[in-house]
């Protein structure tokens, strides 16, 4: 699979502090792609540099297969929504969107059609000739997700895009950044970590400027030989649990209990002995999943490591 953005080994300093530590990056071309990690790590550095408004110190960088951005290569084809974006208050809707739309390269025949087709998108369209000042804040961040798709670019970067919307809203907004995936290249940075898993198809941890694993979901949180079983009452037959299942690894967060188990037990077969055990122990079983979840995933590699249950 081609590859819609590349770093390669990229170092940003502000004056003595160490920005991006020798970020290496590789964003399929199609994705819909998770960037994880805390405040500080890097993610919004290496979304800046991607789109040219920040210089690396050093290292390299490729945009769609052309290398760094230059605005003669990729003019058009790329965008950001950051994650603090302000728009003119005064500004109406409609022009501000046609006005950036130029920016984008829109042609003059496409702009209007455009513009009501992202309006709809962002449940907007009753207020397109609305000023700015007029909108809620949630209004705003749907008018800012609309700005970035503005000409069907071929990658879009979005920090936080869904910060302030309501559940609704938010559902909607992932629904439809799903439907984009194969048609563009989304790249997703977000401090909520369900936002990540729901939407995204690739996920990368980043921690203090480096990379620290980068996959695709399904590996990271290990659906092919990962269950977690939601607990609510009963005290965990570990004892049985390990006599039963003897290959198979137990952890334990709270009420999370995460079975991982070698490929020769199929899921049923593992969910079949699990459960009778947990019944019959009256242990109450909310829910099942496979796989872990990306929280328990990034705690596990880009912070302390979760807590063990004795060996057996």
């Amino acid at each position: 699979m081609s590859s819609a953005l590349r770093f390669q080994g990229v170092v940003k300093n502000y004056g003595r502090l160490r920005a991006l530590d020798g970020l290496d990056l590789d964003v399929p071309q199609g994705s819909i792609f998770g960037l994880v990690g805390s405040n500080g790590a890097g993610k919004t550095t290496a979304m800046a540099i991607a789109l040219g408004l920040l210089r690396p110190g050093t290292g390299t960088l490729d945009i769609l297969g052309v290398g760094p951005f230059t605005p003669e290569q990729h003019a058009g084809r790329v965008a950001l929504l950051p994650q603090d974006s302000q728009f003119p208050p005064h500004a109406r809707i409609e022009e501000l969107l046609r006005f950036y739309g130029r920016l984008q390269g829109v042609t003059p025949e496409a702009i209007a059609p455009n513009i009501s087709e992202l309006l709809n998108w962002v449940h907007l369209a009753d207020r397109r000739r609305s000023p700015v000042r007029t909108l809620s804040h949630g209004m705003k961040r749907r008018l800012s997700i609309a700005q970035a798709f503005l000409g069907h670019p071929d990658l879009v970067l979005l920090d936080e895009p869904l910060n302030g919307l309501d559940p609704k809203e938010a559902a909607r907004v992932r629904d439809l950044i799903r439907e984009r995936r194969g048609r563009q290249t989304i790249v997703i940075s977000s401090h909520q970590l369900t936002d990540i898993e729901a939407l995204c198809d690739h996920v990368a941890f980043i921690e203090k400027g480096k990379l620290v694993r980068q996959d695709t979901l399904d590996k990271i949180v290990r659906r092919s030989h990962r269950v977690t079983y939601h607990i609510s009452s009963g005290t965990l037959p570990l004892a049985q649990l390990q006599a039963a299942l003897p290959d198979v690894e137990w952890e334990q967060h709270g009420n999370r209990v995460i079975a991982g188990f070698p490929t020769r037990y199929t899921t049923e077969e593992l969910n079949t002995a699990v459960l009778r055990i947990l019944l019959e122990a009256r242990v109450g079983v909310l829910e099942i999943r496979r796989g872990s979840d990306l929280e328990s995933e990034y705690l596990r590699l880009a912070a302390e490591p979760p807590p063990l249950l004795p060996p057996k």
